[in-house]
């Protein structure tokens, strides 16, 4: 008898463990990619977040807007974020470029009338404005208040420590099952004293336990006690 070839199919697994996968690794490149886009300059990544706060740049930008700025070559026209050595503190101004070179650019805020007294060049260039989020900065500057993380921590302590409904319905129901007669039979206090066959009525013995001059009278005659005598029968005629 010829044994016959033995039909192989496609690794069906592999593909649905490959189709499974597909997500996960997706959800792992978007997080590369916003990481890479949003990694700040000050740890060696090419974005800069600037909240707006003042009116130099209205109507463009106004106070509470955020502004993402990318690394790059900037030109005549672009909006920059820059950091002036002369200033103190790491302080950050965003106005446009009006002129100049990589040397030195010369900066203005829109809505101002004068030059700023600064021409950066270089490494004090943080990027050039490539996205504008408005308002979204007066959120960050409500959440810097403490007293808003006050109360959100204690609405959150709250919000663990309150019992929810499920539980308080799983307490009511402890409680009613505690509550239920147990199902183990009588207790010791309720359950009746066993008697001895001697102190049983005729009509509590069972039939086995009865003596022979006890028992039911079937015939009429009085409860409790076997007739003396059978009755005599008559002869028929």
């Amino acid at each position: 008898m010829l044994d016959r070839p033995e039909l192989v199919a496609p690794d069906a697994p592999l593909a649905r463990r490959a189709l499974r996968a597909l997500p996960s690794v997706l959800f792992y490149v978007a997080v590369a990619v916003i990481a890479w886009f949003i990694w700040p300059t000050s740890l060696g990544g090419c974005t800069t977040l600037t909240l707006v706060s003042g009116h130099s740049m209205e109507p463009t930008y106004v106070t509470g807007d955020i502004v993402v700025a990318r690394c790059g070559q900037p030109a005549v026209g672009d909006v920059i974020v820059y950091a002036p050595d002369e200033v103190a503190g790491n302080s950050r101004i965003i106005h446009r470029v009006v002129g100049g070179t990589a040397d030195g650019w010369v900066m203005q805020g829109d809505n101002n009338e004068f030059l700023d007294p600064f021409e950066p060049a270089g490494d004090e260039v943080l990027g050039v404005a490539r996205v504008h989020i408005p308002k979204v900065g007066l959120v960050f500057q409500t959440f810097s208040n403490a007293w808003v993380w006050i109360a959100m921590i204690a609405l959150a302590l709250a919000m663990l420590v309150w019992p929810s409904k499920d539980e308080s319905d799983d307490d009511l129901d402890d409680d009613d099952r505690d509550e239920l007669p147990s199902d183990d039979g009588p207790s010791d206090e309720q359950r009746p004293d066993t008697l001895s066959p001697d102190e049983l009525s005729p009509h509590e013995l069972s039939p086995h336990e009865q003596s022979p001059d006890e028992g039911w009278d079937l015939l009429g005659g009085d409860r409790g006690r076997a007739p003396d005598r059978a009755p005599e029968l008559e002869p028929s005629a």
